[in-house]
């Protein structure tokens, strides 16, 4: 196992979940009251520190800071179980305590669950389809244009934020970690199943139209 990729996932990790949580929390005390301004400073920090932590963690670990990305990685021969395994591990530590470090931050209580509600099925479907367009992308930019992930990934969550329903959180271990923060970004822990579930759904679909879609020649011929 990799030493160096395990802590560059937990470190990506810790950084995008401060950036999320912390961009969140900022947005909201300075878009007073107008949630779409709230949401759009959110999602500009996103993309930006995506784009980032791809750039400088994708030769090391991938920059997958994200179980449903690492799970596809798994099914599709890329990364032992070990590895995953760790890879989730350090994803989930890492995210948490990027999300405290985002509390301390601004000066709120460390500890604390989010009272914010994220249910039904239309927040489920945005789920799903979040993921599976994140997983798409990944993979379909590592086929066709791998110099062009870290923007492609990064714009993808900038627009997903926007055309989804749940402002996409395509990712098992920061619907977990927000769960951990009564902010802008955080979501109520009852709601946490069923958006992992949609995510994972979407991720799996993702890795099969993949399998479809970016087919090499060769293998069309076969």
């Amino acid at each position: 196992m990799n030493r160096r990729a395990v802590l560059a996932e937990a470190l990506g990790s810790l950084l995008l979940f401060t950036t999320v949580i912390g961009s969140g929390i900022m947005a909201e005390r300075l878009a007073g009251g107008n949630v779409a301004i709230a949401l759009l400073g959110n999602t500009l920090a996103t993309g930006a520190i995506l784009f980032v932590l791809i750039t400088m963690l994708g030769p090391v670990s991938g920059a997958h800071m994200n179980p449903a990305v690492t799970l596809v990685m798994r099914l599709r021969g890329h990364i032992r179980t070990g590895a995953a395994l760790a890879y989730g591990a350090a994803q989930m530590v890492g995210g948490v305590i990027g999300v405290w470090l985002a509390h301390v931050m601004f000066d709120m209580p460390l500890l604390q669950l989010s009272t914010k509600l994220r249910d039904g099925p239309g927040q489920w479907a945005g789920e799903a389809v979040a993921t599976f367009g994140l997983v798409l992308t990944i993979l379909g930019t590592a086929r066709t244009r791998p110099d062009s992930a870290p923007t492609s990934v990064a714009l993808y969550i900038v627009a997903a934020y926007w055309f989804t329903s749940s402002t996409s959180f395509a990712n098992p271990a920061i619907t977990v970690a927000r769960s951990l923060s009564d902010s802008f970004a955080g979501i109520a822990p009852s709601c946490v199943p069923a958006f992992v579930a949609a995510q994972i759904i979407g991720a799996i679909a993702a890795h099969f139209a993949a399998g479809i879609i970016f087919r090499s020649p060769i293998e069309d011929r076969a």
